[in-house]
């Protein structure tokens, strides 16, 4: 990761960078750092590509709901690994289908856990590459869409962001996408208590993650 950012700062100062290797939660400090030792860093053009645990929150409500996977959309905020995934469920017209209590606390965890899943139905010779590639096409045409000048494009990325500055400089949520990349992060939804809960447990993991690429990055120059 440091030596393919170290090559694209050179080579490419300007490009949109979309990190989906794991751990995005980390790997997108590292790159950022990477950017800002070349004197080429620009938030705006550096996304962490989450578009997974979207799609994996919306077809799983989708199947509780019956509707159908296209027409169901979770927002999902925090970031891209475990307990730092929180899905907005309450912000999707189907929510109000999941029972709280257990079968809601069921679905948070098959949401935040769902690579286990793939990994365990492959018998431990595998993972999600099929879903993580049409997470990334499904963001990268949302991108160019944007970066062609269609309004309203948003997706929901892992960005630097000011939503929860200090706690976590990085965080995932609904980002409207332009020509030059984010363009907007609107403030959060008003959220359920369940959904604060998950938040507030997300946070410190998520900054350890963010610490954790940064001083990699630092140590490995």
């Amino acid at each position: 990761m440091r030596d393919l950012s170290k090559a694209a700062a050179k080579v490419a100062p300007k490009a949109h960078m979309l990190i989906i290797s794991n751990p995005v939660n980390s790997t997108v400090p590292i790159v950022a750092e990477v950017f800002k030792r070349a004197g080429v860093y620009d938030p705006k053009r550096l996304f962490g590509v989450t578009t997974l645990d979207v799609t994996r929150a919306s077809t799983f409500l989708s199947g509780i709901a019956g509707s159908v996977p296209a027409d169901t959309n979770v927002p999902v905020v925090g970031g891209h690994s475990g307990v730092t995934i929180v899905p907005l469920l309450s912000q999707a017209k189907q929510g109000s289908a999941v029972q709280a209590g257990e079968q809601y606390e069921k679905l948070v965890h098959r949401i935040q856990f769902g690579g286990d899943e793939v990994v365990k139905a492959k018998d431990g010779a595998g993972s999600a590459t099929l879903s993580m590639a049409y997470a990334a096409a499904r963001f990268s045409n949302s991108l160019l869409k944007a970066l062609s000048g269609e309004k309203g494009v948003v997706e929901c990325a892992y960005v630097e962001s000011p939503l929860f500055k200090g706690q976590a400089d990085f965080f995932a949520s609904p980002v409207e996408l332009g020509t030059e990349g984010v363009v907007n992060i609107p403030a959060l939804p008003q959220i359920t208590a369940e959904e604060q809960k998950l938040l507030d447990t997300c946070l410190p993991d998520l900054k350890k993650n963010i610490s954790k690429g940064q001083k990699w990055a630092e140590e490995n120059p």
